[in-house]
C-alpha cells in the first residue's frame, strides 16, 4: 500500500476485549481469533489506528439482571428504540473490560470508551444508541484528515456493523476486514442470522469486505 494512500486511511479496532472473547461474561464464538489477524494490521501501514471500549457502570439498563424477569437475550423497547439485553459485561475497572493483553496497543493513537451512561447502550464507536450523543470519535478523525476506515473487532453484526454504518452516514469509505471480525450470528425470527443480515445492511451502504492478507 503506497505512503500516499495511507496518508488518510485509519484502522479502528472495534471492542477487542476479554469479556467478548471465550471465557468472556459475553462470548462471540472465535472472538479470540481476532487479535493475530489485527496485530499484524497494526505494523505501521495506517496512518492512525484507535480502538473502542465498551465501559459500563454495574447495573447498565442495556443488561438484562437490570430488569426483574427478562433473560438475556431478548428485545426489549427503551426510550432510544429497540434493546437487546445482554448479560452483565465490560464492567468499567473490570478485567473483562481492559482491552485484551495480547492486543498490540504500541500504535494505538486513542481509546473511545463508550456505554458509560447506565440508561444508554453503545455499538457504534461514534454515537450512544440515542444516535445523538457522540463519542468524539468523528471530531478525532477530522482532525487528523482521516478518510477511509478499516474496522476490525467484535462483534461484527453489532458494534463493528454500527461503527460501519455511521461511519457511512459520516462521508468516510469503509472497509470491514472479515478475517480480523467475528459475529454473534443471532438467530433472526424470519431466518438467518444477525451476522448475515449485517453484512447485507452493510454491503447496502457501500461498504466493502476485504482480507487482511489482501491488504
Amino acid at each position: 500500500m503506497g505512503s500516499a494512500r495511507a496518508r488518510d486511511e485509519v484502522l479502528g479496532v472495534i471492542d477487542a476485549q476479554p469479556c467478548f472473547m471465550p471465557g468472556g461474561e459475553l462470548p462471540v464464538p472465535n472472538g479470540d481469533a481476532v487479535l493475530a489477524p489485527i496485530n499484524r494490521l497494526l505494523d505501521g501501514r495506517y496512518c492512525a489506528a484507535f480502538a473502542t471500549q465498551d465501559w459500563h457502570p454495574p447495573g447498565h439498563h442495556s443488561f438484562a439482571s437490570a430488569h426483574p424477569g427478562r433473560a438475556a437475550f431478548e428485545t426489549i423497547g427503551l426510550p432510544y428504540g429497540p434493546q437487546v439485553l445482554w448479560p452483565d459485561h465490560a464492567i468499567a475497572g473490570s478485567a473483562g473490560a481492559e482491552l485484551h493483553p495480547a492486543l498490540d496497543q504500541r500504535r494505538l493513537r486513542a481509546v473511545f470508551r463508550k456505554g458509560m451512561d447506565p440508561a444508554i447502550d453503545s455499538y457504534s464507536g461514534f454515537f450512544e444508541n440515542d444516535r445523538t450523543t457522540p463519542t468524539g470519535l468523528a471530531g478525532w478523525l477530522a482532525a487528523i484528515g482521516a478518510r477511509h476506515l478499516f474496522l476490525a473487532g467484535l462483534a461484527a453484526d453489532f458494534c463493528v456493523a454500527w461503527t460501519a454504518e455511521d461511519a457511512r452516514r459520516l462521508g468516510f469509505a469503509v472497509t470491514v476486514i472479515e478475517d480480523a471480525c467475528r459475529a454473534i450470528a443471532m438467530p433472526l425470527p424470519g431466518g438467518g442470522t444477525s451476522g448475515e443480515a449485517a453484512r447485507a445492511r452493510l454491503g447496502a451502504m457501500g461498504v466493502a469486505f476485504a482480507r487482511a492478507g489482501d491488504l
